[in-house]
């Protein structure tokens, strides 16, 4: 497909110096930018029966984690925010199994679209994960499957929803809730979080829809899917520096080979 067939370019006309400026305005300003109906229906048709048909071949974690997804600091007791242990689990597919002919791919490689996001984020340019895997992912979540609580180790992440739940799977989300560079990690804070007593903002988002958030120093959650329907997220992960791979530990974590 044509980029002009994947993009719904008159509603969104990403090659524009005023919307690139736009763009980075509210996402600087709110830590999120939400774009609707950024696919267009044939493009999402494609994607999701693509994903109907390789989901068989994901691999479906199920991990217990801290909010900083980091090892556990004996420093802190098990109880303590820093170490306290909230449960993430979903499927994925990678790279290598997203097919050439696959609008994903056309968006991902399209020279227009990364000069897109390089702008809104930023960046000088942007470039593809060098292991085989981690650049393009499509995630499953099924009935009870969910994203812990969570800060993010990348400054930015690129997604684009294909398919709603029936019910839950909600991206939920406080920002400012830390400030990783200065190592201010607000104990005190994501303990309210966890036990319930702070309220969360939720990106209100459907199929089609492209999110660019910035997760570093937010605080973020995906609420566990109810229903039938298969809840289907396309995160798209580009590198702000060339020849970065994936840890192979992450990799292993995330998709169980390398």
């Amino acid at each position: 497909m044509l980029l002009n067939e994947i993009i719904q370019m008159k509603q969104y006309p990403i090659t524009e110096r005023a919307f690139h400026e736009h763009c980075k305005n509210v996402l600087d300003e709110d830590g999120a930018l939400v774009l609707p109906d950024f696919l267009s229906l044939e493009a999402i048709q494609r994607v999701v029966a693509e994903g109907n048909k390789k989901k068989p071949l994901a691999y479906f974690s199920k991990d217990d984690h801290n909010v900083y997804l980091k090892p556990t600091d004996m420093d802190f007791p098990l109880e303590h925010p820093r170490n306290q242990s909230v449960q993430s689990s979903k499927g994925c597919i990678t790279d290598d199994q997203i097919s050439q002919g696959s609008p994903l791919r056309a968006l991902y490689d399209a020279q227009e679209f990364r000069a897109f996001l390089a702008a809104v984020l930023g960046e000088d340019e942007l470039f593809n994960y060098a292991d085989s895997l981690s650049s393009i992912n499509l995630h499953y979540a099924s009935e009870g499957q969910e994203l812990g609580w969570h800060f993010d180790e990348s400054s930015f992440a690129i997604t684009l929803l294909l398919q709603s739940p029936e019910q839950g799977g909600e991206f939920e989300y406080i920002e400012n809730m830390r400030d990783a560079d200065s190592g201010e990690m607000n104990y005190q804070g994501v303990a309210e979080v966890l036990a319930g007593h702070r309220e969360s903002k939720t990106l209100t988002t459907g199929p089609g829809t492209l999110v660019l958030f910035r997760g570093r120093n937010a605080m973020h959650r995906v609420t566990p899917v109810v229903g039938d329907v298969t809840r289907m997220l396309v995160v798209l992960a580009y590198n702000s520096k060339p020849d970065v791979a994936l840890s192979e530990s992450a990799r292993m974590t995330f998709y169980g080979r390398l």
